[in-house]
């Protein structure tokens, strides 16, 4: 279905947030900064994609949500409600979802890549976690922690308490390892962009659009198609925008 932007509007993507790490102070910090972006693009918005890793854990228990980033969920449903489109994919850190964003906020969540039509062009869209040829113990784990029974059993044995810290600890560990921003290792090391490639060379798509590598890069993949990383807004604030006829990449200066 090729669906027509209405003049004046836009299509926006971000991804990566981790709010939530590494510190609530930092991620509160973070939140504010989300959500003054969420207010300033709202009056053109025809549809956002949340590109995954939006909470850097997230377990969904049947009657309780996460404490924390309430901000940033009221925001979501505010902009829901006044018919904004408000799409969401999973990332790897955020895979536990179940369906609160949906019958809470009425928001579309996905969990693998789908392509999107707007203007007649093409959108092959995903947070990017575990696609291409490497990283086979990654994809593994995957497959087992997606699975109905490690998300039934987690639920049910691990009182939330336990299991929102045990979660939030293991994620506050992998964050020691990150000092600074990940770098582009170059088109031929880049799994997504080779991902992309082998995609294209199948069917043809005009925008590969994907988060999880926290690098912010365009660059051309043949010669009518284009790769996009959105970055993320931990040392980036990057976003990309659709304006119905060019796709661009953008830096969000927070106020101070």
């Amino acid at each position: 279905m090729n669906r027509i932007i209405p003049t004046g509007k836009k299509i926006y993507f971000a991804s990566d947030f981790h709010l939530g790490a590494p510190s609530p102070a930092e991620s509160l910090k973070r939140e504010r900064i989300i959500i003054d972006w969420l207010e300033n693009i709202r009056h053109d918005a025809e549809v956002i994609f949340l590109v995954g890793d939006l909470f850097d854990f997230w377990h969904e228990y049947k009657y309780v949500v996460p404490k924390g980033s309430v901000r940033f969920l009221g925001k979501l449903a505010e902009l829901s409600d006044s018919g904004i489109e408000i799409i969401i994919f999973l990332g790897n850190r955020d895979m536990w979802m179940s369906d609160y964003f949906e019958t809470e906020l009425k928001i579309q969540t996905i969990r693998k890549p789908r392509v999107f039509t707007f203007n007649q062009k093409t959108f092959y869209v995903g947070h990017g976690d575990g696609l291409g040829a490497d990283d086979m113990g990654y994809k593994i784990l995957k497959v087992i922690f997606e699975g109905k029974l490690p998300r039934f059993l987690f639920g049910r044995i691990m009182h939330p308490n336990l299991g929102m810290k045990l979660g939030l600890l293991w994620t506050k560990n992998s964050w020691k390892k990150k000092r600074k921003p990940e770098q582009f290792k170059g088109e031929e090391k880049e799994h997504l962009v080779q991902y992309s490639k082998r995609i294209e060379a199948q069917n043809h798509h005009d925008f590969y659009v994907f988060g999880h590598r926290h690098t912010v890069v365009e660059m051309d993949i043949s010669s009518n198609a284009k790769y996009f990383n959105l970055g993320d807004w931990i040392w980036h604030y990057s976003y990309a925008v659709f304006d119905g006829e060019k796709m661009q990449l953008h830096n969000y200066q927070p106020k101070e």
